[in-house]
């Protein structure tokens, strides 16, 4: 299918590098490209279906990453398996808890770029903050990730992994749609998704299938930086929640915090939210909106936000964001008193604004944070505070 308007060129430096074993990792592989891969590896096409299903079953339903425990399967063919195939998990270089129970982790591809996942657990809700690239092509001078150069997109295969690791650690396998920790997706981590629309579409479909991990497509969020030409298209081929990053309602203030904003402004972006398929008071589209003092959060700026969401007759909610402060930023978080201002008015507008209870700023969980604290350590250091978990969990 052909994507409506024209879609920005964005230069990735480089691709992924091959598992230098050889092995092709499953996990992110839709049914009929595994069942092809089997075929590819000998099978004959009945015994390449059949393993097809037994393969999703045991990956996506419970949780497997070893085929020695497929007991469906043949004892003797779990080594014909082992040796051609793979089904990766990420690995953690980092995992810490902060005392209001949120989780962050470090993940490792196997080609040595680092990029991270966060959980963050409500009374009614767990929701899993996934990255779709590492590093960003942006520069959102608010963002963390912002400072990063962009490395590489992640595949279909590191999205869908970082679901299956934090399923690993809630220790919710085998997979049912009721009783779950993990109810929640929004691929609000590192980088723009619809800069890696095809991975991250790619991955949301295993995540969503019924088959699969079963998730609600109406559990998944898909947050842009306002990538505009790509959207219509995300909500005809992905059609999960969207939540746009808009964060002020003027070119000038804009302009500086959203880069992207200099070639799809404000007007032109809130044209392609009221065009969003699926958008409709049920479903509404989420606007994030960081509250950064003295630059975003006057009375006339959220008289403004009003002003613009009515234009467009947008079934919109308002997710007020306090700033959450990072090493080198320049920016501070609004006071309290001013965000309540803030939300009175965009309330009194006939529009949700809620304010978002800051999470995990004791372990830095604002994007990024954590990969660039890691960074600064020297790999002697992070094999000591390995050993050490290791010591201690023993």
């Amino acid at each position: 299918m052909s994507s409506p308007g024209l879609i920005d060129p964005v230069p990735v430096p480089r691709a992924v590098t091959p598992r230098e074993d050889g092995r092709i990792d499953l996990l992110g592989q839709p049914k009929e490209a595994m069942r092809q891969l089997l075929a590819e590896a000998g099978l004959d096409a009945k015994q390449a279906k059949l393993r097809a299903k037994q393969l999703w079953h045991w990956i996506y339903n419970r949780g497997a990453s070893d085929f020695s425990v497929m007991s469906d399967i043949s004892k003797t063919m779990h080594p014909w398996l082992a040796e051609r195939f793979v089904i990766g998990r990420p690995e953690v270089v980092e995992a810490q808890v902060s005392t209001d129970g949120t989780r962050k982790w470090l993940l490792r591809s196997d080609d040595g770029q680092d990029y991270e996942m966060v959980f963050i657990p409500d009374a009614d809700r767990g929701t899993l903050c996934v990255s779709s690239q590492v590093g960003c092509t942006l520069t959102c001078s608010f963002c963390h990730t912002g400072t990063m150069r962009l490395v590489r997109n992640l595949t279909a295969g590191e999205i869908v992994g970082q679901v299956m690791l934090a399923r690993d650690a809630l220790g919710e396998w085998p997979s049912q749609p009721d009783g779950r920790l993990l109810t929640n997706i929004v691929m609000m981590g590192m980088g723009e998704p619809l800069y890696n629309f095809e991975a991250v579409r790619d991955a949301l479909k295993l995540i969503m299938d019924g088959d699969g991990l079963a998730l609600s497509k109406r559990r998944i969020t898909l947050s842009t930086s306002g990538v505009v030409p790509m959207m219509a298209r995300a909500g005809e081929e992905i059609g999960v929640n969207l939540a746009v990053s808009l964060h002020a309602v003027t070119k000038a203030v804009r302009d500086e915090l959203v880069p992207l904003n200099r070639k799809y402004g404000i007007e032109q972006l809130l044209e392609a939210c009221a065009a969003y398929p699926g958008a409709n008071n049920a479903r509404r589209i989420t606007f994030e909106y960081v509250m950064i003092k003295d630059k975003n959060d006057s009375d006339a700026d959220a008289r403004e936000l009003v002003r613009l969401l009515r234009k467009y007759k947008l079934p919109a909610k308002v997710n007020l964001i306090p700033f959450n402060p990072w090493p080198g930023s320049h920016y501070e978080t609004s006071p309290a008193d001013r965000v309540r201002s803030f939300s009175n008015i965009v309330f009194e507008g006939g529009i949700s604004a809620p304010v978002r209870t800051p999470r995990g700023r004791d372990i830095g969980a604002a994007c990024g944070q954590l990969k660039t604290a890691s960074e600064k350590k020297s790999r002697a250091q992070r094999d000591r505070d390995a050993a050490e978990k290791a010591l201690a969990a023993v």
